[in-house]
């Protein structure tokens, strides 16, 4: 199915979602581990040390992009460092005087995807999401007003040798580096899980259950807004972004490939994840396991509903459409 191009000011749209829904739960502590009753890890024997007789092998080593150097694009004030495409990521840094930057990636089904590059001279990193196939960068400067003038193109050929590496790594929209509260929770967490499905279900409960919706952040969000995942951690509070950013984050750094997903949901733009499990394989939009059986949800919607009302909202999952993968 085409895609339409994302407008300038996507994010400014995530607001409406949550005009009629409220937030009905008290936050805990961080860093404590939630051992609610629907925690299995909680319900297992468990060694003196705390952790399950069986768990999981904790990732301690995160996959870190890095512009290598080995193809490079560019000129005065824009550096493309393409050497690693085939683990599905891009980097990206902008060295001119302009203080207003987009970067616009289309991909290979012609879809365009836009981004603010930062002016600090550092690489960003994107994902190249969509496979294999021509991607063409665009990188524009403002001129004034809301015009844009072109200050470098490119168009990189892209073969993904792993089709999970584009969303084990971090990016632009969920960054983590190994010194982040959130990977060192994701570590805790994960030395008391028994396998992925338990470590997955450990860490929704405790996004839902920790983070609240931010009113003020959502009448307040701008074009261009980023998360910042160990902020969200520490504030509990975020907007659907946010939550879609921080489960990214814990997700990927133990070593699960997660997509994050913006479209809609019903008529309103929303962000959710999908999340990759070796014992079924990709599960979409992502879902609610209670020991027998999964249902749909997303982690925002979850934290502002019961669950009942959930169900009933998401249905069979036709409410959500995919317009853009990170």
């Amino acid at each position: 199915m085409h895609r339409k191009s994302i407008p300038v000011c996507v994010f400014l749209i995530i607001v409406f979602l949550f005009s009629f829904i409220g937030c009905s739960f008290q936050s805990s502590g961080f860093p404590a581990r939630q051992d609610k009753g629907t925690n299995k890890v909680a319900e297992a024997g468990k060694a003196d040390t705390g952790k399950p007789e069986q768990h999981r092998k904790t990732v301690h080593s995160l996959l870190v992009p890095e512009a290598s150097g080995t193809v490079t694009y560019g000129n005065e004030v824009v550096s493309i460092d393409a050497s690693n495409t085939a683990d599905g990521y891009v980097m990206v840094r902008y060295q001119g005087d302009s203080s207003k930057v987009r970067m616009q990636i289309t991909v290979p089904d012609q879809t365009t995807y836009t981004y603010t590059l930062a002016s600090s001279g550092s690489y960003e990193t994107f994902p190249l999401s969509e496979g294999d196939g021509s991607y063409k960068l665009d990188i524009l400067e403002n001129a004034y007003d809301d015009m844009y003038a072109l200050a470098f193109s490119q168009e990189i050929q892209v073969k993904i040798k792993d089709e999970f590496k584009p969303f084990l790594y971090p990016n632009q929209y969920a960054w983590f580096t190994k010194d982040d509260e959130v990977v060192a929770y994701g570590i805790e967490v994960s030395d008391h899980s028994v396998d992925d499905l338990d470590y997955v279900e450990q860490i929704y409960l405790y996004v839902i259950e920790n983070v609240v919706y931010d009113e003020q952040l959502a009448a307040t969000v701008t074009s261009g807004y980023l998360p910042d995942v160990d902020t969200t951690l520490r504030t509990k509070k975020g907007i659907c972004f946010d939550y879609a950013s921080l489960m990214v984050a814990f997700l990927r750094s133990q070593g699960i490939p997660t997509k994050l997903q913006i479209g809609y949901s019903g008529d309103a733009y929303h962000a959710w994840i999908s999340v990759y499990l070796t014992q079924i394989g990709w599960v979409d939009d992502i879902i609610e396991f209670d020991g027998k059986s999964w249902a749909l949800m997303d982690p925002t919607l979850a934290a502002s509903n019961s669950r009942s009302s959930l169900k009933k909202y998401i249905g069979d999952g036709s409410n959500y459409t995919v317009k853009y993968l990170y």
